[in-house]
């Protein structure tokens, strides 16, 4: 059941928007008070925000900018205003349409399930897995696995992401500080640490059958070399 927050502070036109919204299956969520629009809109999570321009305090514009910070949910406009520069402005605070009252309300519940179906079904763009190749070495960030010759190995976090520095630059040096800000989350990593997890890091390589891959590059950092290609 998808969730529809109604920010509309005429409450006939409010009701009437819940009333039909429900009749059709769609659960939703009203803001009572108009300073707590952001409070409202972060605790219930909607699958799809109908939001009025003219509210008390801020008007829907603003409240647009305030939720496209936070989510990329289909934010429709319902409004009296009429004017080609209100529309435009709505699109530009990014707003996903822009319905002018008085509506039918079968329009509305169209523009709805259209929406709905472009962010979270058939039309929905799918995510590929994130992955890095090297000359056949291939690295999934999601998984943290590694594969070569149909051979995979598992990574701990800190391992995927030193190799997915020295993939993405491939074959250029990556330098001791970059690799030291990848590995850094909230605990201070050391140079020492580095090297711990640079040692590990060959070593799966090794049990992948990819000897010396991981150059030391004397004063500058490391880089990755494809030396499995090199022998060939």
């Amino acid at each position: 059941m998808s969730t529809i927050m109604i920010v509309e502070d005429d409450p006939k036109i409010n009701q009437l928007l819940q009333e039909q919204l429900e009749k059709y299956g769609f659960q939703t969520v009203n803001v009572e008070h108009f300073d707590r629009v952001m409070e409202v809109f972060t605790q219930s999570r909607p699958d799809l925000v109908l939001l009025d321009v003219n509210l008390p305090k801020f008007d829907g514009f603003y409240w647009c900018r305030q939720m496209r910070q936070e989510s990329n949910c289909p934010i429709l406009f319902i409004s009296a205003r009429e004017s080609k520069m209100d529309q435009v402005m709505a699109l530009e605070n990014g707003a996903d349409d822009y319905i002018t009252k008085p509506f039918d309300y079968d329009v509305v519940l169209a523009k709805i399930r259209s929406q709905l179906r472009r962010a979270y079904g058939q039309y929905a763009p799918q995510e590929g897995e994130r992955t890095v190749e090297v000359a056949g070495l291939k690295l999934f960030l999601e998984r943290m696995e590694l594969s070569m010759y149909d051979i995979k190995i598992e990574l701990s976090k800190k391992e995927a992401l030193l190799l997915e520095a020295l993939m993405n630059q491939h074959p250029r040096v990556v330098s001791r500080e970059r690799l030291l800000e990848k590995l850094w989350d909230e605990q201070f990593v050391d140079e020492n640490t580095l090297n711990v997890y640079i040692t590990r890091v060959r070593g799966k390589l090794k049990d992948l059958g990819l000897e010396g891959a991981v150059e030391t590059v004397r004063g500058s950092g490391y880089r990755l070399r494809a030396t499995w290609e090199e022998g060939q």
